[in-house]
């Protein structure tokens, strides 16, 4: 006889981090389940295969990865090694966007430094180094505007 462990929603979701919405709206949308309920109460039941499920849903929501990539993600790992070229190029894609994320906030992180050099150059009254900050937010913010 197998024991399987049933966890309740509000464990998955303290041990995934996922809100006990957002698990509802996996089941809904697919990604997970459908889960199973308890006989007299109704109340969603996870299995083990569901938790680790959630888990790698977990993973990937905090990448940033979107509910359609999810789906592929998951379709691809159910198959095994035939789909590993294909989510080898998934995750590419994805951590290419987080590359570019990272770029654009270090050149805001760029204009908040040069704005705070600016003001602490004025709160000194030295001239000479407001005119280098300001050159500097100049260019910097020739960077930010391109992120628009």
């Amino acid at each position: 006889m197998t024991v399987s462990t049933a966890y309740t929603i509000q464990e998955v979701s303290r041990h995934s981090g996922l809100s006990e919405p957002t698990l509802r709206y996996y089941e809904e949308v697919g990604l997970v389940g459908p889960i199973d309920r308890d006989e007299r109460s109704g109340h969603r039941r996870y299995g083990e295969r569901d938790l680790e499920t959630v888990e790698v849903l977990s993973c990937l929501r905090a990448v940033g990865m979107g509910i359609d990539d999810m789906r592929t993600y998951l379709a691809n790992r159910r198959v095994g090694r035939a789909r590993a070229g294909e989510q080898r190029d998934l995750l590419l894609r994805h951590a290419e966007r987080v590359e570019a994320e990272i770029a654009a906030q270090r050149v805001r992180l760029g204009y908040l430094r040069e704005k705070a050099e600016l003001w602490d150059a004025r709160d000194r009254g030295d001239a000479v180094a407001e005119a280098v900050a300001t050159e500097r937010l100049v260019a910097t913010m020739k960077r930010l505007e391109a992120l628009r």
